[in-house]
Parts: structure tokens; C-alpha cells; sequence
């Protein structure tokens, strides 16, 4: 190894190290790559020169219509944690399927997978699910580790099933590590990688583990029954009155979710204004959900579901195909008639959103989001900038030859190289966020990968997952940080971290599933493309 190698690699183990003590990541990123760089320069080993490049880098970056998404899909997914969906499903789920082993298990799993659907945040996910169904579960006999281990797990379901934030950074970063393989290594193919296309690879196997989990739980209640058990229906409860409250408690996110991903798997909508999409009918949903007693409230509510007609109206009239921008002279009459509809629709649709605002605003929701939206927003993007100047000087380094010649020496060829990846980021997940990890590893070791001829799609998705993996395992999976800050006493540290090792083992089942069979992965994708 040269001088500027070691440097190269110093750098690296450095701030791994910095940030598994705690520090912050952005400023720990650009900070060690800065004062490696000056210890480069000082020493010959380094050009200034890649320095000055940064602004020219960072710019592109962070003005990219696709990462415009992540601030979208954080404010639909922090609304719809303030309009009350996860309780209204766990409350009707939870009865409904009370009377079954494990039901109440099992519903946890399935609206964690939809509230995960909904907001694309584990963060949130995990701690609504534990504040309002770990309680239910300890008061209704569940054994602790399972009650925590199927939270955590079902909480983690927003990593990989769409529209998830990860899946559009993710998407982001793929896309640039396969420009990079076409340019350094000659990979010779004009294929794009979008969000869409990992948005649609993830749904089979986003599928396949919420089935998984279920059947985990079933097995424990049949096997434990103590562990799992089953409660008897409400007094006077009518089955198919739950189901029909059950329906409707669903309807909507589904409704919402299928909007969103629609728009976007169709090539109707870019992700950016498929996010936007999903960003004003959660307002609208919030809007709806919130329930005052005052006629303003009432009118606000209806208004509300008005105006989320008018809008999917709309978008059903510009689905006909009619060309609204034709110049007045060119119109028919059936034309003209579409233009009116269309104006009034989007009046009234905008309307309907404004007074939603307004009503949101006034209690003080819209407030709450909109903080939250722009502290998750900016942390994302500051830490791409630290990314982004980690790279820069690694690069400057050399350091991206170095992984690559790693890589292509490997044993086993590019399976081997494939397989010390997927290992490196497991263990790499114990101790960093996938941010982290999604910024500053992807792109060293996917344009290597990328350039032996790895689908990028399938090699997306099992990234997905092996991230998904780490915010389950102990000692820092952060899924368990999370549910640990809310879970009450008698859910131990210990009962916790036994609870998830079977969900870690179907997670890895999983992704050596996927790995056998790229189709689970790429089916999909290639058939929206057809």
C-alpha cells in the first residue's frame, strides 16, 4: 500500500470510530476527512485541488429532483402519526381478530406493515406502535419478548416497503454508483436505475417478510399458547360490525398509499410529485380525522373529503388523455367541457386543501409536522454533505481503487466480493444509522459490485434489507432504542434483545431467499418496463 492508502484507510477506521463513540455524524464526517486531507497536503500524498471540486459537488447533489422526495414523504408520514391511524386500526384489528391465537400479534404486524406503508419512518412507527399497543399486549397475557420483538419488527417494515425514505436515498445513491460503473469500469448497457424501480422490486419481498413475521407469531401461539393468548370477543360485539369498522379504519391509508405508489409505479408521476401527492392527501386525511365540536370543525371535515374527491376527479380527467393545453381556438366542445370540470375540480380541491392547512394550523398540527419535517430533512441533507466531502477526499486518496482492487481479489470472485459487502454492512449496522452507512459505503463499494454485471435493482434491495436487518440487532439496532425509551418496567433490556433474535433470523432467511432468487426482486420492475 502507498502512503496515500494508509492515509485512505486511516481515515476510514477513523471515522468509523468517531462515529460509533457518539459523535455527530455530519461534522464527523467532514471534519476527519478535512484534517486527513490536511495531513495529505502537508505530507505530498494529497491534492488540494479535489477540495476546491466540493461546492461544485455538493450543489448538484442536494438540487436533485429525486432527493426533493425526502421532505415530502417526511411531512405525509409525520402527519399521518398525528391523525390517530395506527390507533384506530390497532383498536379495530386487535378485536376483531382477539379471539384467534396470537390475533392480537398478528394485527400489530399487519398495521405496523400498513402505518410503515403510511409514513416510511421507523422512528415513528415504533414508537406509536409501542405506545399504544405494547401496553394492550402486556395487559392481555402477551409474553414480554414477543409483545417488543413484534413491534420492533413490524416497526422496521418502513425500511423496505414503499414509498420508504431509505428505498429513495437508496435509489439515489445506486443510480450514481451505476453512472460511476459506466464510466470507470466500461460497463457497457444504457440502463437507468429510478425510485420506482426500487420501489416496485421491494413490494414481493416487503410481502414476503409481514407473512413471515405473521406466521412466526401463529407458531409461537400454537407451540406457547401462554406466550400468545387469545381474548374473547367484547360483550355484544357483532363480528361483522367489526369487520365493516375495521374496513373503514383501512380504507383510507390504503386509499392513500395505492395513490401514491400508483402515481409513481405507473409513470404517471415522478416520485418528487408522487410525494407531493401523498404530502396533501395526508393533510387532507389529518384534517378529516381530526374531530371538533365546533361547525367550522364539522364544515372543515366535509370540505376535506370534498375536496380529496375533487383532486382524484381530477386526476381522473387528466387520465383520459384530453390535452388541456391546447390553444382555446383548437378545442371541441367535449373539450371545453373537460376544461371547465378541471378548473372547478382543482378550485375546489385547492380550496379543501387551504382550509385543511388552516384547521391544521390552528390546532397546532401542521406547527408540530412542519418542525419535525425540517429537522429530519436537514439532518439528511447535512449528513450528504459530510458524505460528500468523505468521498472527495477518499477518493483523492485513491481510496475508491483501493476498495475496488479489494474487491476484485476477493475469494470466490464477485460472489465473494458480494458476500464481504453484504457482511461489512451487517456488522457495519450494529453501530451506524443507515444513513450513514447508505452515504459513505454505497457509494465505495456498488460501482465495483455494479461493474461485474449485479443487477443494480436486485442489488438495491438486498442492501434494503441487510439495513432493515441492523435496526434490529443488538447491542444498537435503533428500532430497539426506540421501543426501550418508551416500553414499560417489566419489559427488560434482556427480554427485549431475546424477543428479536428470531425476527433477525427470518430477516437474513429473507435476504438469502431474495439472493437465490433475483426474480423476487427484479420481476416486477421489468414488467412495469415492458
Amino acid at each position: 500500500m502507498s502512503g496515500a492508502e494508509i492515509l485512505a484507510a486511516m481515515m476510514f477506521i477513523s471515522v468509523c470510530g468517531a462515529l460509533m463513540a457518539g459523535y455527530n455524524v455530519a461534522f464527523t464526517l467532514a471534519g476527519v476527512s478535512l484534517f486527513f486531507a490536511g495531513i495529505g497536503v502537508l505530507t505530498g500524498t494529497f491534492d488540494a485541488v479535489y477540495l476546491l471540486s466540493t461546492p461544485g459537488r455538493i450543489y448538484p447533489l442536494i438540487t436533485r429532483e429525486i432527493l426533493m422526495a425526502v421532505p415530502l414523504f417526511v411531512f405525509m408520514g409525520v402527519m399521518l402519526e398525528k391523525s390517530r391511524i395506527a390507533e384506530d386500526l390497532l383498536e379495530n384489528m386487535g378485536t376483531l381478530f382477539g379471539p384467534m391465537r396470537g390475533g392480537l400479534g398478528i394485527s400489530v404486524i399487519f398495521v405496523g406493515a400498513l402505518l410503515a406503508a403510511s409514513t416510511g419512518i421507523v422512528g415513528a412507527t415504533v414508537v406509536t406502535m409501542g405506545l399504544l399497543s405494547l401496553p394492550t399486549m402486556l395487559n392481555r397475557g402477551y409474553a414480554p419478548s414477543l409483545a417488543s420483538a413484534s413491534i420492533a419488527a413490524s416497526g422496521t417494515l418502513g425500511q423496505i416497503i414503499p414509498p420508504s425514505i431509505v428505498l429513495v436515498i437508496l435509489a439515489d445513491q445506486i443510480s450514481n454508483a451505476f453512472q460511476e460503473a459506466q464510466r470507470s469500469y466500461g460497463l457497457d448497457t444504457d440502463k437507468i436505475v429510478s425510485v420506482g424501480d426500487l420501489f416496485a422490486g421491494a413490494l414481493l419481498p416487503g410481502f414476503i417478510l409481514v407473512g413471515a413475521y405473521a406466521l412466526y407469531i401463529f407458531f409461537v401461539a400454537v407451540i406457547r399458547p401462554d406466550d400468545a393468548p387469545a381474548q374473547d370477543w367484547p360483550e355484544g360485539a357483532n363480528a361483522k360490525a367489526l369487520l365493516w369498522q375495521s374496513f373503514l379504519s383501512m380504507l383510507p391509508p390504503i386509499f392513500l398509499i395505492i395513490a401514491v405508489l400508483g402515481s409513481i409505479l405507473s409513470g404517471y408521476a415522478t416520485p418528487t410529485r408522487g410525494a407531493a401527492l401523498g404530502a396533501l392527501g395526508a393533510i387532507l386525511l389529518a384534517c378529516y380525522k381530526i374531530q371538533t365540536p365546533t361547525r367550522w370543525g364539522r364544515w372543515a371535515r366535509r370540505l376535506a373529503f370534498i375536496s380529496a374527491g375533487a383532486l382524484l376527479g381530477l386526476v381522473a380527467l387528466d387520465l383520459t388523455g384530453i390535452d388541456l393545453r391546447l390553444s382555446q381556438s383548437d378545442w371541441s366542445g367535449q373539450e371545453r367541457i373537460a376544461v371547465f370540470m378541471a378548473g372547478a375540480l382543482a378550485l375546489l380541491g385547492g380550496l379543501g386543501a387551504l382550509i385543511a392547512m388552516l384547521r391544521l394550523g390552528r390546532t397546532g398540527a401542521l406547527g408540530d409536522v412542519s418542525r419535525s419535517t425540517l429537522h429530519i430533512t436537514a439532518m439528511v441533507f447535512v449528513i450528504l454533505i459530510g458524505a460528500t466531502i468523505f468521498s472527495l477526499v477518499f477518493r483523492g486518496f485513491g481510496g475508491d481503487e483501493m476498495v475496488a482492487r479489494m474487491l476484485e481479489h476477493a475469494p470466490g470472485g464477485p460472489t465473494g466480493a458480494f458476500i464481504l459487502v453484504m457482511v461489512m454492512m451487517f456488522i457495519l449496522g450494529f453501530f451506524l444509522d443507515f444513513i450513514e452507512i447508505t452515504f459513505v459505503i454505497v457509494p465505495l463499494v456498488a460501482p465495483p459490485l455494479l461493474a461485474t454485471g449485479m443487477d443494480p435493482v436486485w442489488l438495491g434491495i438486498v442492501m434494503a434489507l441487510n439495513l432493515q436487518t441492523s435496526f434490529l440487532t443488538p447491542p444498537f439496532g435503533f428500532a430497539l432504542f426506540y421501543l426501550r425509551g418508551v416500553a414499560p418496567p417489566e419489559v427488560t433490556t434482556t427480554a427485549l434483545y431475546r424477543g428479536v433474535l428470531p425476527f433477525i433470523a427470518i430477516q437474513i432467511a429473507v435476504i438469502a431467499l431474495v439472493i437465490v432468487f433475483p426474480q423476487l426482486a427484479t420481476a416486477i420492475p421489468e414488467s412495469l418496463q415492458k
